[in-house]
């Protein structure tokens, strides 16, 4: 719903110069598919409980892209949002996902969001992990499961997040050898594990720079801020920085601005959105 809310009230975009000669360019701003209940299908944005959670509120958001056809083979986007935070639209909720949906433009891709689990196992937590190992072991059990059942390649499987799913791509995705051991590359947009030390255990930046070891020098495309301390860690990836100018994306005629710390900024039209499409097509093909 806030995805379609602000695509009402924001003007059109640039033309995309990423388009191809066989696919007309995206003129318009992506609107994120609402998530509905119902059988998965080509184009669809579906909700989903895992077998191990049936008769509780915890479930994760499954996407099978425009041109998706049950025989097919699709890399895959794995998906963790931000806290729930009024002040910039984020609902903390799985539904509310948007940054995997304007990464591939909703084709060639399986996109899905994956929960935090609250403490209890009952339901999603909405700030922060919840039980964290629950969590993690969601994530382990469920890609490769969703992978089998719906043409998704093992070898090619990335994961994202914004502001705490950018701590996330980390902090969860990152959690131990086996989670880690998942992941093609890595997409962070505001945030990064180690920047600062949060709240929570093993939020310092000797244990964010173990987890991160663990990708072996895997790609990583590190958006917008909050890591600059990277900088001085190069050898642990191979990282690519893009820093967008997401209040400049969104100011629309009238001088407002959506907030800048959004996961919306590639639903609109701009380099930075190709640099980042561009980013994904080169490690596909490594």
């Amino acid at each position: 719903m806030r995805s379609r809310i602000i695509a009402a009230v924001i003007s059109l975009a640039l033309t995309s110069t990423s388009a191809t000669a066989d696919e007309p360019p995206e003129t318009t701003d992506l609107v994120t598919p609402e998530m509905t209940e119902g059988a998965p299908a080509a184009g669809r944005r579906v909700r989903q409980v895992a077998p191990e959670y049936r008769g509780t509120q915890v479930y994760h958001a499954l996407y099978l892209p425009t041109d998706w056809k049950p025989d097919g083979r699709y890399p895959v986007i794995i998906e963790y949002t931000g806290n729930k935070f009024p002040a910039c639209g984020s609902t903390g909720e799985v539904k509310g996902a948007n940054l995997g949906y304007g990464w591939t433009g909703g084709k060639g891709f399986i996109w899905v969001s994956m929960p935090y689990i609250q403490e209890g196992r009952k339901e999603n937590a909405v700030t922060w992990w919840g039980d964290k190992q629950a969590t993690v072991d969601y994530c382990k059990k469920n890609v490769p499961r969703i992978c089998r059942q719906f043409g998704g390649d093992p070898k090619n499987v990335f994961i994202c997040g914004f502001s705490r799913g950018a701590i996330g791509a980390s902090y969860i995705g990152l959690a131990d050898d086996d989670i880690a051991g998942l992941w093609k590359g890595v997409m962070t947009h505001d945030h990064f594990d180690g920047h600062r030390k949060w709240g929570y255990p093993e939020s310092d930046r000797e244990s964010a720079l173990k987890r991160l070891a663990r990708l072996k020098g895997r790609p990583v495309l590190v958006c917008g801020g909050a890591n600059e301390f990277l900088q001085e860690h190069l050898e642990l990836a191979q990282f690519t920085f893009l820093r967008p100018p997401v209040a400049e994306i969104f100011t629309i005629p009238d001088g407002k601005v959506i907030h800048p710390h959004t996961d919306l900024w590639m639903h609109r039209s701009s380099k930075y959105r190709d640099d980042a499409r561009e980013w994904l097509r080169q490690v596909l093909t490594r």
